[in-house]
């Protein structure tokens, strides 16, 4: 069975690393691949918190966030990849690196299963998803998360497979630390409940947030800044890559 569903994974990988692969995009696969050219991406998300939620709130979520990813991260390269230690197939010690095609010698590190790079993708889009809750902002992460993955066997370093686990665990660390965040911000919500009922006690009831953005004539709602931000970056990929 493992080794029909390994013979699955590597002709799936070969027809798009190698068959079907359009080698004028290897540019932007290895820029949008890349994890520092989404930091105003992540920073949009950060200002949509901000003017979202109460400060409270705010750190509360961005610490979710930040256990959401490390949880993510920490489980598929701490536990599961030294135990299982399946070859990237860009990997030399790999027969199928003779087959696989790479760029800029980029080979990654010794073993790839599961995906990283899938895991953190996907427990960011389903734990900010559920937050925001907007329909425009979930098709834009989720596809965002999806082709981030699949640079990843352009780029020669995963099997499908690899993004496939990587996917699933990360879409599991993003739902249980939403589950978890919420639960923190209702007993919190609970507690000022409580000493607000109490006589003499005044306390802040909130903030009155700003639900646009807008720079002159043109406003941009709160929920589709992240969206803007990510498809800017999408466009300057593209040009980079093509000045390449």
């Amino acid at each position: 069975m493992i080794d029909f569903l390994n013979n699955i994974d590597t002709q799936i990988f070969l027809l798009f690393n190698n068959t079907l692969r359009l080698s004028a995009l290897d540019n932007f696969m290895m820029l949008f691949s890349g994890k520092f050219i989404w930091v105003p991406m992540y920073a949009s998300l950060l200002y949509i918190l901000i003017k979202s939620f109460t400060p409270r709130q705010v750190i509360i979520y961005v610490a979710a966030i930040a256990l959401t990813i490390t949880l993510a991260d920490q489980t598929c390269a701490t536990l599961i990849r030294p135990a299982v230690e399946r070859l990237r197939p860009s990997n030399l010690d790999n027969p199928l690196s003779a087959l696989t095609i790479v760029v800029n010698d980029y080979r990654g590190g010794s073993y790839g299963f599961p995906s990283c790079h899938a895991a953190n993708s996907f427990a960011l889009a389903v734990f900010s998803s559920l937050l925001l809750r907007r329909r425009r902002f979930t098709l834009f992460i989720f596809t965002w998360a999806a082709f981030n993955s699949f640079t990843r066997i352009h780029l020669g370093v995963h099997y499908p497979g690899d993004l496939l686990v990587g996917a699933i665990i990360g879409s599991a660390c993003g739902w249980l630390c939403y589950r978890l965040a919420r639960i923190i911000d209702s007993r919190r919500n609970a507690d000022t409940a409580s000493a607000m009922s109490q006589p003499g006690i005044s306390l802040p009831v909130g903030l009155q947030l700003t639900p646009a953005l807008s720079f002159s004539s043109i406003t941009i709602p709160l929920g589709d800044i992240m969206t803007c931000t990510g498809a800017t970056t999408v466009l300057a990929i593209l040009v980079a890559s093509a000045a390449m």
